[in-house]
């Protein structure tokens, strides 16, 4: 098991460095799928809170994770997957609160 490296990512134009566990690919491809998220789900909304777009993006992961767990019958992973999308998006709106 490898130890918790920092990994700088560009979300929304911002950069956040990202302490994690995965290797530096994973967490950078999580980063850009979640800012394609959100500018998708920003211009289906028209919300302009960052917070709020950032919820509902990570609703938006969340159940494109559940459909997929669905599809696959297993849940193997999927679980810790969407917990450490979870705590991107908290990173990337400054959540100090850790998700559980």
């Amino acid at each position: 098991m490898t130890g918790k490296r920092t990994v700088p990512v560009v979300i929304q134009g911002k950069e956040y460095r990202i302490r994690a566990e995965a290797d530096e690919a994973a967490v950078t491809r999580a980063a850009m799928l979640l800012d394609e998220t959100i500018e998708k789900v920003r211009a289906r909304s028209g919300t302009a809170d960052s917070v709020d777009v950032a919820v509902l993006a990570a609703l938006n992961l969340a159940n494109a994770l559940g459909a997929e767990r669905a599809e696959s019958g297993t849940g193997l992973g999927v679980g810790q997957r969407i917990l450490d999308l979870i705590r991107l998006v908290e990173s990337a709106v400054g959540d100090a609160k850790p998700a559980s």
